[in-house]
């Protein structure tokens, strides 16, 4: 490694001329028009004023070196410093919000995001547009957000600024899914813009944007790849561990290294491998990535042991050995089965190297004092008791690549950077929903009142 103090940027501001041409890279353009179901604004950003690099100020990240781990250096990239969200949802939720307004300000169309969730997007968003009024940015009236999430995450949203002014908490319902498959959160929220953008944009003069487009979410992290060769450029193998649900985030990365390299200012030869870390409840990318396929007859099979009072395996070394569940879920932000982004990830990794493992919430006890310990030292305080998080993103990835490392599975000599995308615990006031809905006239009459 090339640092051995923590670096720190704004990963937004820092790096606008990447972000740029990352969308640049994607062939990114906008959707269409204005009232109708495939909208999207443009991907012109603001000119960075100060009130725009207000907006922004929270959008920063670290590169903490965190020791070494079985012959190899770890490093976290630290993505969580927002502490509005205390996720990697802040970078690309500020871009969203961000060409948001950029849109409202050269055409006076009023915008209303409408987002499904599994938690850590919707919480960011929200936070974004609370901030871009903060800033001044926008008006209620002319910018706002619907967030669909699954009952199951109802811990994971806070009480924020938008709930706590009855004015900004009208316009910005927070809205419960309570459908028995926590991803039918999308089918629904993709339904509603379908269904009723002509008729909101006719009555109410307001245009829905659907914004479950991965587009929006790898231009933002593109900055991570910018931001790595500005600090800790690699020196030899690396890869780059991750804890995924559709690995957005990666994909985001290797998209800032085309750019990159297109640009001159990386080497090809340099490109970093990745370490996808998933849970059980869906380790769909881990299958695909090793099987080619999705099917879960891929798991191993696992024993009952009365003993331990769980269930053990140890035919394959990139499933849990002990887990008190085979199919658990240990945290549900992390939803998506059969991902549409499995294809492009398992040829990266094909092509750069890298491996995929599944972690359960034993293993992740296990490790969990030594992960305490090394994120106090990168400035990231667990609590004391595991009990409290609420976000098991980072302690997945950490406990993800040791438990690569002591199964061999990292190829020697290799530095690992670790993606601290999300952690916080039980701090905060949990947000109330504004309605429960499981059917589209349910979501209908919650955003639109029309009972």
């Amino acid at each position: 490694m090339t640092v051995t103090t923590p670096a720190t940027r704004n990963l937004i501001t820092d790096y606008y001329d990447v972000i740029a041409s990352a969308v640049r890279q994607c062939g990114a353009t906008p959707g269409d028009a204005p009232g109708t179901p495939g909208f999207a604004p443009g991907f012109d950003l603001p000119e960075l004023t100060p009130a725009v690099r207000e907006f922004y100020a929270a959008a920063t990240v670290s590169w903490s070196p965190l020791g070494e781990y079985g012959g190899h250096d770890l490093t976290m990239l630290d993505l969580t410093a927002n502490p509005g969200t205390r996720t990697t949802k802040t970078f690309a939720s500020m871009v969203i919000v961000a060409r948001a307004v950029e849109h409202i300000r050269r055409t006076g169309d009023r915008l209303r995001i409408v987002t499904p969730t599994s938690g850590n997007k919707g919480v960011a968003l929200r936070d974004s547009v609370a901030r871009a009024y903060a800033a001044g940015l926008v008006t209620p009236e002319q910018l706002s957000i619907v967030v669909l999430a699954p009952k199951a995450t109802r811990h994971k949203f806070r009480h924020d600024a938008l709930a706590a002014d009855p004015r900004t908490r009208l316009l910005n319902p927070l809205l419960r899914y309570t459908g028995a498959d926590p991803e039918g959160v999308k089918a629904l929220g993709r339904a509603f813009v379908d269904e009723h953008a002509a008729t909101v944009h006719a009555k109410h003069g307001v245009t829905l944007w659907y914004t479950l487009d991965l587009r929006n979410y790898l231009v933002a992290d593109a900055a991570r790849a910018a931001f790595e060769a500005d600090v800790a450029p690699a020196t030899g193998a690396r890869w780059h561990a991750h804890a995924v649900s559709s690995a957005f985030g990666l994909l985001g990365y290797n998209l800032g290294r085309d750019v990159l390299e297109a640009a001159g200012e990386a080497d090809p030869a340099d490109r970093p491998g990745f370490l996808l870390v998933q849970h059980l409840g869906t380790p769909d990318m881990v299958l695909s990535l090793r099987h080619g396929s999705f099917d879960r007859r891929h798991c191993p099979a696992y024993t009952r042991d009365e003993g331990l009072g769980a269930w053990t395996q140890d035919a394959d070394p990139r499933f849990p050995a002990v887990t008190d569940d085979p199919a658990e879920v240990l945290d549900p932000t992390f939803y998506t089965h059969r991902p549409v982004t499995s294809p492009a990830m398992n040829a990266l990794v094909e092509r750069h190297g890298g491996d995929g493992i599944v972690v359960s919430r034993r293993e992740c006890a296990q490790r969990y004092p030594v992960a305490r310990e090394w994120l106090a030292n990168a400035g990231l305080t667990l609590p004391a008791d595991p009990a409290r998080l609420r976000e098991w993103s980072i302690v997945m990835a950490l406990t993800g690549v040791c438990n690569a490392v002591d199964r061999g599975l990292v190829p020697a000599g290799h530095q690992i950077v670790v993606h601290g995308t999300g952690s916080y615990c039980d701090d905060y006031r949990v947000a109330e929903a504004d309605a429960e809905v499981s059917t589209l006239d349910a979501v209908v009459a919650a955003v639109l009142d029309e009972r």
